[in-house]
């Protein structure tokens, strides 16, 4: 059991946000005026970390660390779900599958500098709370994990603005603009305010709504088409350029956003048991998972196909549910790379105001054949197919006949 007493050095996930800015000057406070040690974990929130190192000294920690993480969550978090064709609820798991790759390197530094404990700034309502907390189980199970949150006496983000302020802790949101947003180079979620009621409509026209891109009513009136090449179920080139996953999925986080792909408005099944509305762009990872599985309907075959879209609702919920680290997770992931081994090819997209259209897809592994499926003369014999019927249907005439004898 942990003593308040024995906590000297804790290691904070630290973004730099509300939650994270006031939480240095409370532990301080509440935790005899242990050292703190900030860590931010680069998921690709780009001008997030500007000015963050001032800020964290300026707030009260000692250092910070910042982890670029950009490779490692692309090449080992994100592509593994998306060759799963693994979403929750449509949504594409943008803040799920960051949180453990986070933790782990939170873990590091803990180990690193001592600490007696870790700490985060997830809500008690939230799913980070579970992610980020059974990340650190898997590679420190005896580590403490403080979360402020289940303990302070705060109960709102209007009550956080009001300890910030009190505490002049600098802040660049208001109390009018104070949506709850992550971000990272996969995606942006937006919740609170207006979108607490189902009932409202979000306002993706309205400037600085959306963020990595624009309402499909604000995109060009001409289409715009991509190509992406994939080897083994991976991109490897963007309209005929070789580049690294990261950044295919930067680029057509630009392309996407700017035909306003990508935008998904839902009521989802949190983990601790509510329903939560929120909005997620998810520009480049929408066009990155549709070309993916036109890909996939050339070379997997029937049973494989059937069997890996089963398997991706459960891998989608344990990303969702913070299991990333589980023996499921892994063999299920065995799968995947197993199946993606004949995914080679070429898709081409168009994109139209948050449409995406298919324009063709290549293969040299493809499993369709023109000269077999033509409505033309061909070396199918359709006459097989009555002996193939009379078997496939065998077991209803027989059926039949003993229901008819019932009678």
């Amino acid at each position: 059991m942990m003593k308040k007493e024995d906590i000297k050095k804790v290691v904070l996930a630290y973004s730099g946000g509300l939650d994270t800015s006031i939480i240095i000057p409370w532990l301080k406070e509440n935790y005899n005026n242990c050292k703190v040690i900030a860590v931010s974990g680069n998921v690709g929130q780009a001008d997030e970390l500007d000015g963050l190192e001032e800020k964290a000294i300026k707030t009260g920690a000692s250092k910070l660390y910042v982890l670029d993480l950009t490779d490692e969550y692309v090449d080992d978090y994100i592509i593994p779900t998306m060759q799963a064709g693994a979403m929750y609820e449509e949504y594409l798991l943008g803040t799920s599958h960051a949180r453990p790759c986070i933790a782990k390197g939170l873990v590091e530094i803990a180990q690193k500098e001592g600490a007696d404990a870790i700490v985060h700034g997830c809500t008690g309502k939230g799913n980070d709370q579970v992610r980020f907390e059974l990340a650190v189980k898997h590679f420190a199970p005896d580590m403490p994990i403080i979360a402020p949150w289940r303990e302070w006496d705060i109960k709102s983000r209007e009550e956080e603005i009001a300890y910030a302020e009190a505490h002049n802790v600098p802040l660049k949101i208001n109390r009018e603009t104070n949506y709850s947003k992550d971000k990272n180079l996969w995606h942006l979620s937006h919740e609170g305010l207006d979108l607490e009621d189902p009932g409202n409509e979000p306002q993706y026209e309205k400037k600085g709504f959306l963020e990595l891109g624009v309402s499909p009513i604000d995109a060009p009136d001409a289409p715009t088409y991509v190509t992406l090449d994939f080897e083994q179920g991976k991109p490897v080139a963007l309209d005929g350029e070789k580049m690294s996953a990261k950044d295919i999925i930067l680029k057509l986080n630009a392309i996407g956003g700017a035909n306003g792909i990508g935008i998904l408005d839902i009521v989802e099944n949190r983990l601790v048991g509510m329903k939560c509305r929120g909005v997620y762009e998810t520009p480049g990872g929408t066009i990155l998972y549709k070309a993916h599985s036109v890909l996939e309907t050339l070379c997997l075959d029937k049973m494989t196909m059937h069997e890996k879209q089963k398997l991706a609702v459960t891998f989608g919920e344990l990303v969702y549910n913070g299991q990333w680290f589980t023996p499921l997770r892994e063999a299920l992931s065995a799968f995947v790379t197993k199946t993606q081994e004949h995914v080679t090819g070429t898709v081409r997209l168009k994109l139209y105001k948050g449409n995406m259209i298919n324009a063709g897809v290549w293969s040299p592994y493809s499993l369709y054949s023109e000269e077999i499926a033509t409505f033309g003369e061909s070396d199918y014999n359709q006459a097989d197919a009555a002996g193939f019927i009379q078997l496939y249907g065998l077991p209803i005439a027989v059926q039949a006949k003993v229901d008819g004898k019932s009678k």
